[in-house]
Protein backbone atom coordinates (compact mmCIF):
# COMPACT_ATOMS: atom_id res chain seq x y z
CA UNK A 1 0.00 0.00 0.00
CA UNK A 2 0.77 3.30 -0.66
CA UNK A 3 -0.29 6.03 1.20
CA UNK A 4 0.41 9.92 -0.11
CA UNK A 5 0.63 12.16 2.51
CA UNK A 6 0.35 12.02 6.45
CA UNK A 7 -2.00 14.05 8.11
CA UNK A 8 -4.58 13.14 10.39
CA UNK A 9 -6.34 10.76 7.23
CA UNK A 10 -3.36 9.45 6.03
CA UNK A 11 -1.35 8.29 9.20
CA UNK A 12 -4.64 6.63 10.28
CA UNK A 13 -4.46 4.63 7.12
CA UNK A 14 -0.93 3.87 7.33
CA UNK A 15 -1.16 2.72 11.25
CA UNK A 16 -4.06 0.64 10.77
CA UNK A 17 -2.56 -0.88 7.38
CA UNK A 18 1.05 -1.71 9.09
CA UNK A 19 -1.08 -2.86 12.79
CA UNK A 20 -2.51 -5.91 9.92
CA UNK A 21 0.88 -6.23 8.80
CA UNK A 22 0.74 -4.85 5.09
CA UNK A 23 3.84 -3.47 3.48
CA UNK A 24 3.24 0.49 3.58
CA UNK A 25 5.13 3.05 1.89
CA UNK A 26 3.59 6.25 3.39
CA UNK A 27 5.17 9.49 1.25
CA UNK A 28 5.33 13.08 2.62
CA UNK A 29 7.18 16.27 2.23
CA UNK A 30 7.32 17.10 5.80
CA UNK A 31 6.82 13.58 7.89
CA UNK A 32 8.00 14.30 10.70
CA UNK A 33 6.19 17.66 11.31
CA UNK A 34 3.99 18.44 14.48
CA UNK A 35 0.30 18.75 13.98
CA UNK A 36 -1.00 22.19 15.62
CA UNK A 37 -4.15 21.99 14.83
CA UNK A 38 -7.28 21.18 17.70
CA UNK A 39 -9.54 18.26 16.42
CA UNK A 40 -12.81 17.24 18.26
CA UNK A 41 -15.44 14.48 17.47
CA UNK A 42 -18.04 13.27 18.88
CA UNK A 43 -17.29 10.02 21.00
CA UNK A 44 -20.13 8.11 18.89
CA UNK A 45 -18.28 8.67 15.66
CA UNK A 46 -15.41 7.08 16.88
CA UNK A 47 -13.93 3.66 16.20
CA UNK A 48 -13.20 1.18 19.14
CA UNK A 49 -9.53 1.06 18.56
CA UNK A 50 -9.36 4.43 19.31
CA UNK A 51 -8.31 4.97 23.12
CA UNK A 52 -8.70 7.52 25.90
CA UNK A 53 -5.24 8.37 26.04
CA UNK A 54 -5.56 10.56 23.03
CA UNK A 55 -7.83 13.20 24.52
CA UNK A 56 -7.43 16.31 26.75
CA UNK A 57 -9.96 15.14 29.07
CA UNK A 58 -13.76 13.86 29.82
CA UNK A 59 -16.02 14.29 27.55
CA UNK A 60 -18.97 16.85 28.39
CA UNK A 61 -22.36 17.76 26.29
CA UNK A 62 -21.61 21.04 24.96
CA UNK A 63 -24.17 23.80 24.89
CA UNK A 64 -25.53 26.10 21.38
CA UNK A 65 -26.39 29.75 21.38
CA UNK A 66 -28.21 30.57 18.97
CA UNK A 67 -31.63 32.57 19.22
CA UNK A 68 -31.97 30.53 22.71
CA UNK A 69 -29.97 28.15 24.23
CA UNK A 70 -29.61 24.62 23.42
CA UNK A 71 -27.77 21.48 25.17
CA UNK A 72 -26.59 19.16 22.81
CA UNK A 73 -27.51 15.12 23.89
CA UNK A 74 -24.12 13.90 22.56
CA UNK A 75 -20.68 13.39 24.50
CA UNK A 76 -18.06 15.67 22.61
CA UNK A 77 -14.33 15.35 23.25
CA UNK A 78 -10.98 17.19 22.28
CA UNK A 79 -8.12 15.31 21.35
CA UNK A 80 -4.44 15.99 22.61
CA UNK A 81 -3.02 16.29 19.23
CA UNK A 82 0.23 15.14 20.04
CA UNK A 83 -0.70 12.20 21.92
CA UNK A 84 -3.50 11.79 18.73
CA UNK A 85 -0.26 11.62 16.45
CA UNK A 86 1.70 9.46 18.33
CA UNK A 87 -1.11 7.20 18.48
CA UNK A 88 -1.58 6.54 15.15
CA UNK A 89 2.45 5.14 15.02
CA UNK A 90 3.68 4.55 11.85
CA UNK A 91 6.65 1.91 13.19
CA UNK A 92 7.16 -0.61 10.33
CA UNK A 93 5.94 1.55 7.32
CA UNK A 94 8.73 2.82 5.18
CA UNK A 95 8.63 6.77 5.70
CA UNK A 96 9.48 8.73 2.13
CA UNK A 97 10.43 12.78 2.77
CA UNK A 98 9.32 13.86 -0.33
CA UNK A 99 6.78 15.31 -2.21
CA UNK A 100 4.16 13.16 -4.68
CA UNK A 101 3.89 14.33 -8.49
CA UNK A 102 1.76 12.11 -10.07
CA UNK A 103 -0.51 9.94 -8.50
CA UNK A 104 -2.72 6.87 -10.87
CA UNK A 105 -4.55 4.62 -8.36
CA UNK A 106 -6.18 2.78 -11.55
CA UNK A 107 -2.50 1.85 -12.27
CA UNK A 108 -1.12 1.68 -8.81
CA UNK A 109 1.93 3.96 -9.10
CA UNK A 110 2.79 6.93 -7.35
CA UNK A 111 5.80 8.92 -9.06
CA UNK A 112 7.69 11.61 -6.67
CA UNK A 113 9.34 15.12 -7.01
CA UNK A 114 12.17 13.14 -6.50
CA UNK A 115 12.18 10.83 -9.12
CA UNK A 116 10.93 8.01 -7.50
CA UNK A 117 7.90 5.44 -8.38
CA UNK A 118 6.18 3.19 -6.56
CA UNK A 119 3.99 0.11 -7.82
CA UNK A 120 0.97 -0.96 -4.97
CA UNK A 121 -2.55 -0.35 -4.49
CA UNK A 122 -2.46 3.91 -3.89
CA UNK A 123 -4.11 6.25 -0.80
CA UNK A 124 -4.04 9.64 -1.76
CA UNK A 125 -4.55 11.50 1.95
CA UNK A 126 -2.94 14.88 0.32
CA UNK A 127 -6.17 17.25 1.43
CA UNK A 128 -7.85 19.83 -0.70
CA UNK A 129 -5.92 22.63 -1.77
CA UNK A 130 -7.38 26.51 -1.14
CA UNK A 131 -9.43 28.01 -4.74
CA UNK A 132 -10.82 31.12 -5.31
CA UNK A 133 -14.40 28.94 -5.92
CA UNK A 134 -14.23 26.74 -2.61
CA UNK A 135 -15.96 27.83 0.68
CA UNK A 136 -13.63 27.93 2.97
CA UNK A 137 -13.55 27.92 6.86
CA UNK A 138 -11.51 30.08 8.98
CA UNK A 139 -10.97 30.68 12.84
CA UNK A 140 -8.82 32.52 15.43
CA UNK A 141 -8.06 31.31 18.54
CA UNK A 142 -6.79 32.04 21.31
CA UNK A 143 -5.56 29.61 24.81
CA UNK A 144 -6.33 30.99 27.76
CA UNK A 145 -6.15 29.89 31.56
CA UNK A 146 -10.18 29.34 32.41
CA UNK A 147 -12.66 26.85 33.46
CA UNK A 148 -15.95 27.38 30.97
CA UNK A 149 -18.58 25.18 30.34
CA UNK A 150 -18.52 23.49 26.37
CA UNK A 151 -19.61 26.01 23.92
CA UNK A 152 -19.86 24.06 20.26
CA UNK A 153 -21.56 27.25 19.13
CA UNK A 154 -22.69 30.80 20.23
CA UNK A 155 -24.02 33.00 17.54
CA UNK A 156 -24.81 36.02 20.00
CA UNK A 157 -23.59 39.05 18.80
CA UNK A 158 -21.56 40.76 21.65
CA UNK A 159 -18.14 40.16 18.95
CA UNK A 160 -18.98 43.46 18.07
CA UNK A 161 -20.64 42.48 14.50
CA UNK A 162 -23.63 44.05 13.62
CA UNK A 163 -26.65 42.31 13.12
CA UNK A 164 -26.32 42.57 8.99
CA UNK A 165 -22.68 41.52 8.43
CA UNK A 166 -21.32 38.18 7.84
CA UNK A 167 -21.91 36.12 11.25
CA UNK A 168 -19.17 34.18 12.90
CA UNK A 169 -19.19 31.91 15.94
CA UNK A 170 -17.54 31.52 19.33
CA UNK A 171 -16.27 27.88 20.17
CA UNK A 172 -14.54 26.99 23.30
CA UNK A 173 -13.27 23.49 24.50
CA UNK A 174 -10.89 22.53 26.79
CA UNK A 175 -7.80 21.60 25.74
CA UNK A 176 -5.96 20.81 29.01
CA UNK A 177 -6.67 20.88 33.00
CA UNK A 178 -8.08 24.54 33.81
CA UNK A 179 -6.57 25.95 29.77
CA UNK A 180 -9.68 26.30 27.11
CA UNK A 181 -9.66 27.62 23.76
CA UNK A 182 -12.13 30.33 22.54
CA UNK A 183 -11.74 30.83 19.10
CA UNK A 184 -13.93 32.67 16.91
CA UNK A 185 -15.03 30.82 14.16
CA UNK A 186 -16.48 31.38 10.49
CA UNK A 187 -18.48 28.18 10.09
CA UNK A 188 -18.10 28.75 5.84
CA UNK A 189 -17.75 31.42 3.76
CA UNK A 190 -16.73 32.30 -0.17
CA UNK A 191 -14.49 33.98 0.29
CA UNK A 192 -14.40 33.38 4.72
CA UNK A 193 -13.93 35.99 6.71
CA UNK A 194 -10.06 37.09 7.37
CA UNK A 195 -8.34 35.81 10.30
CA UNK A 196 -7.68 39.38 11.29
CA UNK A 197 -11.43 40.18 11.61
CA UNK A 198 -11.76 37.16 13.74
CA UNK A 199 -9.00 38.43 15.81
CA UNK A 200 -11.00 41.55 16.49
CA UNK A 201 -14.47 40.21 17.15
CA UNK A 202 -13.06 37.30 19.39
CA UNK A 203 -11.26 40.39 21.41
CA UNK A 204 -14.27 42.52 21.61
CA UNK A 205 -16.00 39.06 22.75
CA UNK A 206 -13.45 38.29 25.47
CA UNK A 207 -13.54 41.90 26.86
CA UNK A 208 -17.37 41.85 27.28
CA UNK A 209 -16.82 38.46 29.77
CA UNK A 210 -14.36 40.20 31.86
CA UNK A 211 -11.14 37.83 29.50
CA UNK A 212 -8.36 40.30 29.32
CA UNK A 213 -5.83 39.08 26.48
CA UNK A 214 -2.01 39.64 27.58
CA UNK A 215 -0.88 39.40 24.30
CA UNK A 216 1.32 36.13 24.89
CA UNK A 217 -1.57 33.56 24.83
CA UNK A 218 -1.25 30.63 22.51
CA UNK A 219 -2.73 31.25 18.98
CA UNK A 220 -4.39 29.36 16.79
CA UNK A 221 -5.36 30.32 12.89
CA UNK A 222 -7.46 27.98 11.18
CA UNK A 223 -8.06 28.11 7.43
CA UNK A 224 -9.07 25.34 5.09
CA UNK A 225 -11.65 24.14 2.24
CA UNK A 226 -14.79 23.25 3.17
CA UNK A 227 -15.57 21.25 -0.45
CA UNK A 228 -13.37 20.32 -3.36
CA UNK A 229 -12.84 16.52 -2.38
CA UNK A 230 -13.91 13.86 -4.68
CA UNK A 231 -14.83 9.88 -3.76
CA UNK A 232 -12.93 7.59 -5.51
CA UNK A 233 -10.38 7.53 -7.63
CA UNK A 234 -8.02 6.23 -4.29
CA UNK A 235 -8.54 9.62 -2.61
CA UNK A 236 -9.14 9.12 1.06
CA UNK A 237 -10.26 11.84 4.27
CA UNK A 238 -10.60 15.50 3.14
CA UNK A 239 -9.66 14.76 -0.60
CA UNK A 240 -12.03 11.87 -0.79
CA UNK A 241 -14.96 13.51 0.39
CA UNK A 242 -15.17 12.89 3.99
CA UNK A 243 -15.40 15.98 5.23
CA UNK A 244 -18.69 17.92 5.76
CA UNK A 245 -19.26 20.32 3.79
CA UNK A 246 -21.88 22.05 6.49
CA UNK A 247 -18.99 21.70 9.53
CA UNK A 248 -15.98 21.37 8.45
CA UNK A 249 -14.65 18.13 10.55
CA UNK A 250 -13.47 15.04 8.68
CA UNK A 251 -10.81 13.67 11.58
CA UNK A 252 -13.40 11.18 13.21
CA UNK A 253 -14.99 10.61 9.84
CA UNK A 254 -11.30 9.83 8.83
CA UNK A 255 -10.38 7.23 12.11
CA UNK A 256 -13.73 5.77 11.56
CA UNK A 257 -13.00 4.71 8.15
CA UNK A 258 -9.86 3.88 8.08
CA UNK A 259 -10.23 0.12 8.77
CA UNK A 260 -12.77 -0.56 5.89
CA UNK A 261 -10.25 1.14 3.12
CA UNK A 262 -7.43 -0.90 4.37
CA UNK A 263 -10.03 -3.69 4.50
CA UNK A 264 -10.82 -2.74 1.01
CA UNK A 265 -13.88 -2.90 1.36
CA UNK A 266 -16.67 -0.11 -0.61
CA UNK A 267 -16.78 3.08 1.69
CA UNK A 268 -18.94 5.09 -1.30
CA UNK A 269 -21.92 3.21 -1.09
CA UNK A 270 -24.93 4.65 -3.56
CA UNK A 271 -26.53 5.74 0.28
CA UNK A 272 -23.23 7.36 1.22
CA UNK A 273 -22.91 9.33 -2.10
CA UNK A 274 -26.51 10.22 -1.86
CA UNK A 275 -26.19 11.42 1.89
CA UNK A 276 -22.92 14.04 0.77
CA UNK A 277 -24.99 15.13 -2.51
CA UNK A 278 -27.41 16.38 0.29
CA UNK A 279 -24.63 17.72 2.58
CA UNK A 280 -23.72 19.52 -0.60
CA UNK A 281 -26.94 21.33 -0.47
CA UNK A 282 -26.92 22.20 2.85
CA UNK A 283 -23.66 23.69 2.37
CA UNK A 284 -25.17 25.89 -0.54
CA UNK A 285 -28.19 26.71 1.75
CA UNK A 286 -25.76 28.12 4.49
CA UNK A 287 -23.67 30.09 1.86
CA UNK A 288 -27.08 31.93 0.66
CA UNK A 289 -28.37 32.94 4.13
CA UNK A 290 -28.66 36.81 5.21
CA UNK A 291 -26.86 36.83 8.31
CA UNK A 292 -29.84 37.88 10.50
CA UNK A 293 -30.99 34.40 9.56
CA UNK A 294 -28.45 32.01 10.03
CA UNK A 295 -29.64 31.89 13.93
CA UNK A 296 -32.72 31.40 12.70
CA UNK A 297 -31.83 28.42 11.09
CA UNK A 298 -29.49 27.14 13.84
CA UNK A 299 -32.25 27.33 16.54
CA UNK A 300 -34.41 25.01 14.00
CA UNK A 301 -31.11 22.85 13.70
CA UNK A 302 -31.16 22.12 17.49
CA UNK A 303 -34.29 22.08 18.38
CA UNK A 304 -34.38 18.59 15.95
CA UNK A 305 -34.39 15.22 18.09
CA UNK A 306 -30.96 13.85 19.05
CA UNK A 307 -31.58 11.44 16.64
CA UNK A 308 -31.95 13.57 13.12
CA UNK A 309 -29.37 16.05 14.86
CA UNK A 310 -26.46 12.93 14.83
CA UNK A 311 -27.60 11.73 11.56
CA UNK A 312 -27.23 14.78 9.93
CA UNK A 313 -24.04 15.96 11.50
CA UNK A 314 -22.67 12.31 12.04
CA UNK A 315 -24.18 9.56 9.44
CA UNK A 316 -22.05 8.88 6.40
CA UNK A 317 -24.46 6.89 4.85
CA UNK A 318 -28.13 7.54 6.99
CA UNK A 319 -29.63 8.16 4.00
CA UNK A 320 -33.03 8.01 6.16
CA UNK A 321 -31.80 9.81 8.82
CA UNK A 322 -30.54 12.41 6.50
CA UNK A 323 -33.75 12.90 4.76
CA UNK A 324 -35.71 12.98 7.92
CA UNK A 325 -33.49 15.54 9.47
CA UNK A 326 -33.51 18.41 6.38
CA UNK A 327 -37.68 17.62 6.31
CA UNK A 328 -38.43 18.53 10.17
CA UNK A 329 -35.58 21.43 9.66
CA UNK A 330 -37.26 22.68 6.89
CA UNK A 331 -40.56 22.44 8.88
CA UNK A 332 -39.47 24.06 10.88
CA UNK A 333 -38.12 27.40 9.94
CA UNK A 334 -40.12 30.67 8.80
CA UNK A 335 -41.40 30.68 5.19
CA UNK A 336 -38.46 33.36 4.37
CA UNK A 337 -35.68 31.17 5.27
CA UNK A 338 -37.75 28.22 3.85
CA UNK A 339 -37.46 30.37 0.15
CA UNK A 340 -33.80 30.50 0.67
CA UNK A 341 -32.65 27.29 1.48
CA UNK A 342 -35.02 25.87 -1.46
CA UNK A 343 -33.25 28.11 -3.88
CA UNK A 344 -30.13 27.09 -2.89
CA UNK A 345 -30.37 24.13 -2.58
CA UNK A 346 -31.32 23.51 -6.13
CA UNK A 347 -28.83 25.70 -7.24
CA UNK A 348 -31.18 28.28 -8.05
CA UNK A 349 -29.98 31.13 -6.30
Amino acid sequence: MIVCGLGPAGRAVAHRAAVRGLSVVAIDPRPERTWTATYAAWADELPEWVGDEVFAGDGAEPTVWAMGEHRIEREYRVFDTPRLQNALAVDGVRVIADRVTQVDARAGSVRTAGGQVFHGRVIDARGVGRAPERAEQTAYGVVVEADEPCVFMDWRLDNGAGPDEPRSFLYTVPVAKGRMLFEETCLAGRPALTPELLRTRLEHRLRQRGIELEGTEPVERVRFPVEGGKPGGGRFGAAGGLIHPATGYSVAASLAAADTVVEGNRLWTARARAVAALRRAGLRSLLALPPRDVPVFFEAFFDLPAAQQRSYLSGHDDLTGTLAAMATLFAGLPPRVRRTLATSSLGLG
